[in-house]
């Protein structure tokens, strides 16, 4: 079975209601261009991105977060993301913040963080990778 999943992928990207992979786009030219030119980082869940943001000193106001699905992609609010001081949250504060506001509004992007004490995501690699 363990082989299957390695060739397959973790069982949580194929449930439909959870984003396959979340996204940071960051303006490098830090919003003073006429357009937007983005680098992109990629995590397969939040707590991942959110960790990889603040390892590489990316500060959360150069930051849109957005959770891609199979056809639609969903920007969060990064209010959930963050402490009382402005700084990324940590696991699993972070995890936390983000399933008591879907329990508040039943928004799907902040679905399935921690659910009953489990995490929905626990099958994934947690770490980041950019920019792109």
């Amino acid at each position: 079975m363990n082989l299957i999943r390695k060739f397959l992928g973790p069982k949580s990207k194929y449930d439909k209601s959870l984003p396959y992979t979340y996204e940071a786009r960051i303006d490098v030219l830090k919003w003073k261009g006429a357009e937007p030119m983005y680098c992109y980082c990629y995590a397969d869940t939040i707590c991942g991105l959110v960790e990889y943001l603040d390892i590489n000193n990316v500060p959360p106001e150069e930051v849109d977060i957005f959770g891609i699905y199979l056809r639609k992609e969903i920007p969060l609010d990064k209010k959930y993301c963050l402490s009382e001081d402005g700084k990324w949250l940590k696991r699993p504060d972070i995890c936390k913040s983000l399933e008591y506001q879907y329990k508040k509004t039943l928004e799907e992007q902040y679905k399935g963080h921690i659910t009953i004490g489990k995490c929905a995501f626990d099958d994934r690699d947690r770490e980041g990778g950019g920019p792109h």
